[in-house]
């Protein structure tokens, strides 16, 4: 996911008007849960910032911390002793709905697990069956569709002693599908009800985003000046500006203190972060403008994600499409990826600055602090602090 998790960790990136994890939160609150304990270890000062005491959603948030990350059965484990009773279990990268949760709930066995069904199995954990019950679960490799490990569970608290009993994987790590096979017998898997998707790639943020979008209600709290055409679900909240002569069609959420316009226009699904900008002349669609990212003049932004606080210079253009129609791909880590787009614009790191009439082509992911100047052309991926001039 960088550069957006250079400085962020990855359940607090915004999709649908709020930080990932809070979707998590709302949804687990809906389905009667009363208590949750936080595992972190990344960046926790930020994530218990974030989400603060649980309060406002109706929780008591409590915060563990894994020291060395060593898997996700050592994970789960961290919560031993902590938990008397049943409880959800997910993944902080996961995007979760009530339904499928209260399908765990109703489970009658001790344990349950969620599964998804996808095109292709390749770059998940295949789940095969039988009567109902876990049969195995077969890490990264499987080809072609089938169902998969959502990262949705619902445990019984003995799962703690089939943890305990874990060694070391090939890779040096405790594996939590390993314990889960311990207890296959045990384990009742159901289908995801709505909507899910994993958190693996830059590009999944926009399809998040576009799916809690679709489930926004309209609301105007902020001002929207005369003049301004508002199609379909738009949220503008408290302290955001709408100027006069833009128009907007939703789903949008334009977050507090953002402005838009004078004669922008905005089409869906697309989220501006806390003081975000879309300036005089300038487009934006399906994009996420994170809190501070501005694109002020005679921009065009499309299928993008903007990191904090990037500036994009008078006249810079985001290619999204490529001439032949071919998906977009992208560098990451190095190897040529396959985003398996039609449609994606760039991905910026925060901080990022481009001057003037500078182009950004399809698929180019610019590390934190880039910049990039004056009428530039800039494809590719380029590490944080790049000076592209």
């Amino acid at each position: 996911m960088r550069p957006l998790t250079a400085r962020l960790p990855k359940p607090l990136l915004p999709a649908g008007g709020a930080p990932f994890l809070e979707h998590q939160l709302r949804a687990l609150a809906e389905a009667g849960v009363t208590h949750v304990a936080v595992l972190v270890g990344y960046r926790m000062r930020e994530v218990h910032e974030a989400l603060g005491d649980g309060q406002r959603f109706g929780l008591a948030l409590d915060f563990l911390v894994q020291e060395e990350q060593l898997g996700t059965g050592h994970a789960v484990a961290q919560a031993a002793g902590k938990l008397d009773r049943n409880f959800f279990c997910l993944n902080g990268d996961t995007l979760v709905t009530t339904e499928t949760l209260r399908a765990l709930a109703s489970a009658k066995s001790a344990h349950a697990m969620a599964v998804a069904q996808v095109a292709d199995c390749s770059s998940y954990g295949l789940v095969k069956t039988r009567k109902g019950k876990l049969a195995s679960i077969i890490e990264k490799g499987a080809e072609g569709p089938g169902k998969i490990n959502a990262g949705i569970y619902r445990f019984a608290p003995s799962i703690f002693e089939a943890l305990e009993a874990l060694e070391r994987s090939p890779r040096g790590e405790f594996e939590l599908t390993t314990a889960l096979e311990a207890v296959a017998k045990q384990v009742t898997v159901v289908d995801v009800e709505g909507d899910w998707l994993d958190l693996g790639r830059p590009w999944d943020l926009l399809t998040a985003n576009a799916l809690l979008l679709a489930r926004m209600e309209p609301s105007i709290k902020g001002t929207v000046e005369e003049g301004v055409v508002l199609e379909g679900a738009v949220h503008v909240a408290s302290g955001a500006i709408i100027k006069a002569g833009s128009r907007i069609e939703g789903p949008v959420w334009v977050g507090p203190g953002a402005t838009v316009g004078p004669n922008a226009c905005i089409r869906g699904a697309t989220m501006l972060g806390a003081g975000a900008k879309v300036g005089g002349a300038s487009e934006v669609k399906n994009s996420i403008l994170m809190d501070g990212a501005k694109a002020p003049h005679h921009n065009y932004v499309g299928d993008s994600i903007l990191g904090r606080d990037c500036n994009l210079g008078s006249g810079t253009k985001v290619a999204n499409l490529r001439h032949d129609g071919a998906n977009v791909y992208a560098i990451i880590r190095g190897e040529r990826v396959d985003s398996g787009l039609r449609k994606l614009g760039v991905i910026l790191g925060d901080d990022v600055k481009t001057g003037i009439n500078a182009s950004l082509n399809v698929g180019t992911i610019l590390g934190e602090g880039t910049i990039v100047g004056p009428g530039r052309v800039v494809s590719g991926s380029w590490a944080a602090g790049s000076r592209i001039l």
